[in-house]
């Protein structure tokens, strides 16, 4: 792990260099991005927030922005302690902070959300691998659970970035397979078995007392995501009363890249400003007196 990795990134600005003892009068959004992944799995979403007038900020998860080999040894903890200590930070500085999350960060940043009761913004999850059950998933997904006791093998087995890259896009995906060729910083072109544990490891803990979220929650997915499919977005979204779902028809997983970029950075850029957006437990009271909690089971190959 690379301890000297900065972990929050704000966007380049007069807001972002101002000393001031006061606490800024803009919200502000913390981004957290991908396995294997940086700020670019985000695209040109923070860029969208700070010219809306959010100061946004992307921390960089201990293990990424270096080389796959130091995902090696990283745990689950190391990356909730780092998204934790930015969020802490942020919330000290600012009267309102939102959460968004991508991929793993989606992940991470419900799990954040719940255990710090996050009642100061809201929360947006992209694209959020609570199963691995989409169509493009290797065929060692059922075995992986067993690789996983073998530790040299989980230190070793390299998971490789493959077709189509979670873009549907060809033209990107062409731009992306070429920096890929590159060893482009962008993104890792691997990561190692232990590190999706450590994902797995997180989804387990994510579906756990999600009766703990407490903020308006929206849900992007797309309904071809070859990563995770969406009925884990629409169960996450029937167990959250009051949340919002998005489903997107023209993408794959990465969808900040793809073909509906420009509608996923209006929609979360929407739901950041829009002040009629309720917290859940007020959403919750206002549709029912008596509301009917929905559980259902997660979807049949969770944790998967």
């Amino acid at each position: 792990m690379n301890h000297e990795q900065k972990q929050g990134m704000p966007l380049p600005g007069p807001q972002s260099n101002k000393p001031s003892t006061e606490k800024p009068q803009r919200p502000a959004v913390l981004l957290i991005h991908g396995l294997g992944g940086t700020e670019y799995d985000l695209g040109r979403l923070r860029t969208s927030l700070e010219e809306s007038g959010v100061d946004a900020y992307v921390v960089a998860l201990p293990g990424h922005g270096t080389r796959p080999e130091d995902l090696v040894g990283v745990r689950t903890e190391d990356w909730l302690d780092a998204v934790t200590v930015e969020y802490l930070r942020l919330s000290a500085q600012y009267d309102t902070l939102h959460v968004v999350g991508m991929c793993l960060g989606a992940l991470l940043a419900i799990e954040v959300c719940k255990r710090t009761g996050h009642s100061k913004g809201k929360l947006a999850v992209l694209a959020a691998p609570l199963s691995l059950d989409g169509w493009g998933v290797p065929w060692y997904r059922a075995i992986r659970h067993v690789l996983y006791r073998i530790p040299a093998v989980a230190r070793s087995w390299r998971v490789h970035e493959r077709e189509p890259y979670g873009i549907r896009n060809e033209r990107i995906r062409r731009l992306v397979r070429g920096m890929l060729k590159r060893g482009d910083a962008f993104h890792y072109p691997w990561v190692p078995l232990c590190a999706v544990r450590e994902a797995d490891r997180l989804r387990a803990m994510v579906w756990r007392k999600l009766d703990k979220l407490r903020c308006p929650l929206m849900i992007m997915h797309a309904t071809e995501d070859e990563l995770t499919s969406p009925e884990s977005a629409h169960a996450l979204h029937q167990r959250i009363e009051g949340s919002t779902l998005h489903l997107l028809d023209n993408s794959y997983h990465m969808i900040c890249v793809d073909n509906e970029r420009g509608h996923v950075m209006h929609s979360v850029t929407n739901f950041i400003a829009d002040r009629a957006y309720k917290p859940i437990r007020e959403a919750v009271r206002l549709n029912d007196d008596h509301p009917k909690v929905v559980r259902l089971r997660r979807p049949g190959l969770m944790p998967t």
